[in-house]
C-alpha cells in the first residue's frame, strides 16, 4: 500500500514541479492532499506559516516551501509518506529552541508539532501523557492544578519535544535523573508511516534509542511521564560583580564537590560584553524552605541583586527570562568535568574577559559560560538503558559536570568569528580540564547543548555502534536522514548545512 501511495505521489509531484517550477512546493501541495481536515499546511504569507517555523534564536530560522500542523499521528504519517516517495528535506520543530541550524529547521517541508498540545494525568499510574508541541511553561501549569510536576525544561519556553528526545536536564535533575528516565512510554510515528505505541515492555530497543536519540527514528507525537508530587519552591537569582568573582568561585567549588541535598541546585552564569561582566546565579531548593546555611555561602556574599523567596515552581520557571537571546545569532559548545575546583573557575572567567575584549566590537550580544554542579550520581536514576548517554556515565565518579558555552550576535556577517572563537575556548578549557584531571571519560556530552559539528562519539560513548545498527533497521530508507540534527547513519555524513551563513 505504502509503495503504490508513494508510486502515486512521485506521478503527481512531478507534474506539479514541471507546472510550477517551484522545487519543494509540488511536495507540499501532495501533503496538503493526502492529509485529513484534522491538520493544514500553510504557505509563505500566511501569519500561521511565520508562528509554525519561527525559531528563537535568528541562527535557527530558514524559509521553508511550507509548514504543515498535523493534528493526528496518522497524518504525520502521510506527510513522512510523501516525503519518502518524493525525497524532500523536511523539519519537526516543537518549541524552536534548537541553538544549531538546520536541526529543527528546513527550506522544504517544516512540520510544527503545536496541535499535539494534550496534558492528560492519570493520578492512578501518576505518569501523565504530555504531547511533543507543547512548551514545558504549558505543562506546569496544567499540572500545579493537581500539586505534581514533571522532569522538564529550566526556563521559559522551551519545547517538550527536542528537550526529552534529547536527555533533558531539570532542576529534579538530581532526584529522579534525566527527563528521558522518567518516560515510560512514546507515541510514536515510524518512518514508514506506521503509528505505534513505543514501551520498554513492547519494544525496547526502540525505547533505548528513542532515550536520547533524537529523530533519528521517526516522530513523536507524546510522551507518558512519570509526575512527582510539587509544592511550592524557594529560590530565584542573585547577581554579582567581578568585585565578589573570587568569593563565588569558592562558593562553587564548595558546592560541587560537598553538596549532598539532591533537593539543592546552584546554576552560575559567568556573563560578559566588553567591559561589563557579572555572575548570575540561579539558586533552587525543591521545597518552600530551604535548611538552614545550605547555601549561606552564596548568600552571604554581597551582591548587586536578588530575587530569592519562596514561590510556585511554575513561578520560578516564568522568572528566568531568556529575552535578551531572542532573535540573536548564536553557537555553543560544551564540555564536562568531574567537579569544579578554584583554579578551573578562575580560568573560565579568564576566557571570559578575553573573548568579551575580542568579541564585543563584532556584535557580541551576550557571551556567557553556563556551570552545572549537579551532584555526581546525578546519572544514576535510569531504570533501563538509554542512548544518552554511555552507561560507563551513568557511574559515579564519571557522571560529567556540564559547561555549556553560549556566545550571541547581532550581525550575522561575522558569524565565522564568534563559532570559531566558542570552538576556541571550549577547546582551551578542555585543555585545562584535561592537565588538572577533571575532564570525565566517557565525555558523554549533552546533545541539546553542543555544537553542530559535535563526534557523535563524544554525545554517545560506547553507545553509539548500537544507535547506528538500530537506526539502519527502523529506517533502511534513510527517511529520518532528510531532517537536520545528528545522525547514526554511518554511511550519511552529518549534516553540516549552512554552517558559514550564521
Amino acid at each position: 500500500m505504502v509503495s503504490l501511495f508513494g508510486s502515486l505521489v512521485s506521478m503527481i509531484v512531478g507534474l506539479l514541479f514541471t507546472i510550477t517550477g517551484n522545487k519543494y512546493r509540488p511536495a507540499c501541495d501532495a501533503v496538503k492532499a493526502a492529509i485529513s481536515d484534522a491538520s493544514d499546511v500553510y504557505y509563505p504569507g500566511d501569519p500561521s506559516y511565520v508562528k509554525g517555523s519561527h525559531h528563537y534564536f535568528a541562527s535557527s530560522n530558514e524559509n521553508p516551501a511550507c509548514v504543515v500542523e498535523p493534528g493526528t499521528p496518522e497524518d504525520v504519517g502521510k506527510i513522512l509518506n510523501v516525503i519518502e516517495a518524493t525525497r524532500t528535506p523536511f523539519a519537526v520543530m516543537s518549541g524552536g529552541h534548537t541553538v544549531n541550524p538546520g536541526f529543527s529547521s528546513t527550506r522544504g517541508i517544516h512540520i510544527y508539532t503545536g496541535r499535539f498540545s494534550q496534558v492528560t494525568y492519570d493520578a492512578a499510574s501518576n505518569t501523565a501523557v504530555i504531547g511533543s508541541g507543547l512548551i514545558w511553561d504549558t505543562v506546569y501549569e496544567k499540572l500545579q492544578n493537581y500539586n505534581v510536576t514533571v522532569v522538564g525544561g529550566r526556563v521559559p519556553g522551551v519545547g517538550v519535544g527536542g528537550l526529552v528526545l534529547g536527555g533533558g536536564y531539570s532542576y529534579k535533575t538530581n532526584q529522579y535523573g534525566l527527563a528521558i528516565d522518567t518516560v515510560v512510554g512514546f507515541n510514536l510515528v515510524l518512518p514508514d508511516g506506521t503509528v505505534t505505541y513505543v514501551t520498554q515492555a513492547t519494544h525496547p530497543d526502540l525505547f533505548f534509542g528513542l532515550k536520547g536519540g533524537f529523530n533519528n527514528f521517526g516522530v513523536v507525537t507524546d510522551f507518558t511521564m512519570k509526575t512527582f508530587p510539587q509544592t511550592e519552591v524557594w529560590g530565584g537569582q542573585i547577581v554579582y560583580s567581578p568585585a565578589q568573582f573570587e568569593q563565588v568561585r569558592a562558593a562553587i567549588a564548595d558546592f560541587s564537590i560537598h553538596s549532598q541535598d539532591p533537593k539543592a541546585v546552584v546554576l552560575p552564569l559567568y556573563t560578559g560584553v566588553g567591559k561589563t561582566q557579572a555572575i548570575v546565579g540561579t539558586v533552587f531548593y525543591d521545597g518552600p524552605t530551604p535548611p538552614p546555611g545550605i547555601f549561606d555561602k552564596f548568600t552571604n556574599i554581597p551582591s548587586i541583586s536578588s530575587d530569592l523567596k519562596t514561590r510556585s515552581y511554575l513561578n520560578m520557571i516564568l522568572s528566568l527570562s531568556m529575552d535578551s537571546y531572542a532573535d540573536t545569532w548564536i553557537s555553543i559548545q560544551s564540555l564536562g568535568v568531574k567537579h569544579f575546583t578554584e583554579p578551573f573557575l578562575a580560568a573560565i572567567e579568564s576566557e571570559l574577559a578575553f573573548w568579551s575584549a575580542e568579541l564585543t566590537p563584532k556584535g557580541a550580544t551576550s557571551l556567557v559560560y553556563v556551570v552545572e554542579p549537579f551532584l555526581q550520581n546525578y546519572l544514576s536514576h535510569a531504570n533501563s538503558p538509554s542512548a544518552f548517554p554511555d552507561p560507563a556515565a551513568r557511574e559515579p565518579g564519571n557522571a560529567p559536570a556540564p559547561i555549556h558555552i553560549v556566545f550571541s550576535w547581532n550581525n550575522p556577517i561575522h558569524g565565522g568569528s564568534f563559532v570559531a572563537a566558542a570552538e576556541s575556548t571550549a577547546r582551551h578549557l578542555s585543555d585545562i580540564a584535561q592537565a588538572e584531571g577533571l575532564l570525565t571519560q566517557p565525555l558523554a556530552l549533552y546533545g541539546n547543548d553542543v555544537g553542530f559539528n559535535t563526534p557523535l562519539v563524544d554525545i554517545y560513548g560506547g553507545n553509539l555502534p548500537a544507535l547506528q545498527a538500530l537506526k539502519a533497521k527502523i529506517d533502511p530508507k534513510n527517511i529520518m536522514d532528510l531532517a537536520g540534527g545528528f545522525k547514526f547513519s554511518s554511511e550519511v555524513p552529518l549534516d553540516t548545512r549552512r554552517k558559514t551563513e550564521l
